[in-house]
């Protein structure tokens, strides 16, 4: 990587919180965040926002006529971006480039809209222009005043870190030197939910209403980098995350930004990655570099609750580390995945382990890995389609 980049803020609503403050003594607990949720007749795991998170959301909706017909989506995004903004010293700027992504997009609305369409045959006047993906960086630039350049994508579940890349690449490039990067996702909707159980990867709810207390209450429904697990677990969660990237290492950074990689695996399946997950290998040796790989101290892994996906991210992480692993975590036992916003929110939390020097294990995981002090950690997403992206940080002196 040309030139190192500084991390100024990061923010974020998800089912943890808030603010950093409020997400990082939510990971001090060992509850899980998930609730159960009647959707399409039966019940389901899904990880909403917290109520401090919905209040903001809320809040905005109200604040504007024009915002009341807008996606969950997008004003996950515009909430998001106003914090992480406020926090980096960039209010009083215009000068930065957006790049925000987002999975699946306006998913609520979509599926509204379409089910209006199928019903009437008519279209509303607004379905097509609240719907399309430019939405989510185009109202934020709106809302922000911004005047550099904005950018919409969708990488499937490496999104997020695809922003970050991009973000990167602009400011090596000299044509910027303030970019922000997130992703937003709003996927609890019926289809989404549909379409994920149709994969046959979604955890199953309980049985029955008595089981439901003793499910949520002792165990883990997302098991989440277990390598045991005879069953897929993955819930989905809703969030959006949002950094401020700067170039250089300036005196108020959170994080440095070390290192890239990116790598993209050979098709086989339309969901397919192979067993020792070709493109993980390539894009965390991309983010080392010529860095021994020891001095990495932890892994945030995608980790995403089923089989195949923990287990091929396991391995190669061991075929690039070998006999000196780093000490291992996620988050989606806790918050579930959110899609795109999945890599932004494990940055977020590579980045508070950094500054509090405090790993946030598994609590169901056996911790093998020596405790060491955590100065670089690698921050790892892969979405369908073997699309998988590695950052390395370090904590800012």
């Amino acid at each position: 990587m040309k030139n190192k980049i500084s991390i100024t803020s990061i923010a974020s609503l998800s089912p943890l919180g808030s603010t950093l403050e409020e997400t990082w003594k939510a990971y001090q607990d060992k509850d899980h965040y998930f609730s159960l949720k009647e959707i399409n007749g039966s019940e389901t795991w899904v990880a909403p926002l917290s109520v401090s998170a919905k209040e903001l959301v809320d809040k905005l909706r109200k604040s504007d006529g024009k915002y009341k017909k807008l996606d969950n989506s997008v004003l996950f995004a515009m909430v998001a971006s106003r914090l992480a903004v406020a926090k980096s010293g960039w209010e009083n700027s215009s000068e930065f480039g957006i790049n925000m992504g987002s999975s699946r997009g306006a998913t609520k609305l979509f599926e509204e809209y379409h089910a209006e369409y199928l019903e009437t045959g008519v279209s509303s006047t607004l379905s097509s222009p609240t719907t399309t993906l430019g939405n989510v960086s185009s109202w934020v630039s709106h809302d922000l005043g911004a005047s550099g350049p904005e950018i919409s994508h969708s990488i499937t579940c490496s999104t997020g870190l695809h922003s970050v890349l991009n973000g990167v690449a602009w400011l090596n490039s000299g044509m910027s030197n303030k970019f922000l990067v997130g992703a937003s996702e709003a996927p609890l909707t019926n289809f989404t939910i549909a379409q994920m159980k149709a994969l046959k990867i979604y955890a199953k709810a309980p049985e029955s209403k008595a089981d439901s207390v003793t499910e949520r209450s002792r165990s883990y429904p997302c098991q989440a980098l277990n390598m045991k697990k005879e069953y897929n677990t993955m819930i989905l969660g809703e969030a959006a995350s949002v950094a401020c990237l700067e170039t250089g290492v300036v005196k108020n950074a959170l994080a440095v930004i070390e290192g890239v990689g990116f790598a993209t695996e050979i098709l086989k399946h339309n969901t397919s990655i192979s067993a020792n997950a070709i493109c993980f290998q390539k894009s965390m040796k991309m983010a080392l570099g010529n860095m021994n790989s020891a001095e990495v101290d932890a892994i945030v892994m995608h980790a995403p609750g089923t089989i195949k996906g923990d287990s091929s991210e396991y391995n190669a992480i061991k075929e690039v580390f070998g006999d000196v692993m780093p000490q291992l975590t996620t988050n989606k036992w806790k918050i579930g995945h959110t899609f795109a916003t999945s890599g932004m929110l494990n940055l977020e939390l590579a980045i508070l382990m950094l500054q509090k020097n405090k790993m946030v294990h598994v609590p169901f995981i056996e911790n093998k890995s020596k405790e060491r002090n955590l100065r670089k950690i690698l921050v790892n997403a892969v979405g369908f389609g073997g699309n998988a992206v590695s950052i390395l940080i370090s904590k800012s002196e």
